[in-house]
């Protein structure tokens, strides 16, 4: 079991020790979506939703994922961020309204960020759905992936370009 570093010598679940990892500057940054509806879409860019003001309490949300990411994902370590930023697009093709989340985490430690960016990311996407659900609950979360990381001993990683 010594080759799986999340397990201890009996085979139980363990957080892997970090206390000789070198600190560095490490950056993750993930991407979501979610398809909205036209109405959807247009209210969020009039601000006239019920509960306010969508992309301002996504963001809060997504940023505040990242904070928290060890209380949900049960081996991640806590982090001292350094800085979160989510930034939304739009693509809007047809009748299609996809709202675009783009989250990068940044923080000098001795573990990456990706599990940070990635919680963000799918938090950010959730609380869309959450804020805009009693207009319509068929909307759809995307695929949520990593998009790029820098740093650590695994180095650089870039996703290919294709589409998720």
């Amino acid at each position: 079991m010594s080759d799986f570093t999340h397990f201890n010598e009996q085979g139980r679940a363990r957080m892997v020790d970090i206390s000789d990892k070198e600190e560095t500057e490490r950056t993750a940054t993930a991407a979501s979506s979610i398809q909205l509806t036209q109405e959807i879409y247009e209210k969020i860019q009039a601000g006239t939703m019920k509960k306010g003001d969508v992309l301002a309490v996504a963001q809060v949300a997504g940023i505040m994922a990242a904070k928290n990411t060890s209380d949900v994902i049960p081996m991640c370590h806590p982090l001292q961020l350094k800085g979160t930023d989510i930034i939304f697009d739009w693509d809007i093709t047809d009748d299609n309204y996809d709202l675009l989340i783009t989250v990068t985490v940044k923080t000098k430690g001795s573990t990456g960020v990706e599990m940070e960016a990635l919680t963000a990311a799918s938090a950010t996407a959730l609380t869309v759905y959450d804020m805009c659900k009693a207009l319509d609950k068929g909307m759809v979360i995307g695929q949520t992936y990593l998009c790029h990381k820098r740093g650590g001993k695994s180095g650089e990683y870039e996703r290919d370009g294709k589409e998720a």
